[in-house]
């Protein structure tokens, strides 16, 4: 079996660096993000209460006119 070859310091503080480098830039595109992300989720939050209003709605016209019919 080979030895392990040893890694230059120059490589091994690159790679360091670019680890550095993207755990802050995810960290700040993550603060950019998020307040964009809640204001998608509260849209949609009454997206969805104003859909459940009209299908309750629907129905309740759909079975006053089915008892309607069969009187």
């Amino acid at each position: 079996m080979v030895p392990p070859v040893a890694v230059s310091p120059l490589i091994k503080t690159a790679r360091w660096s670019a680890l550095l480098f993207g755990i802050f830039y995810g960290h700040q595109r993550f603060e950019y993000l998020k307040p964009i992300g809640a204001e998608e989720r509260r849209i949609e939050e009454e997206e969805k209460k104003a859909r459940e209003e009209q299908e309750r709605i629907y129905k309740q016209l759909s079975e006053a006119n089915s008892d309607t019919i069969l009187k």
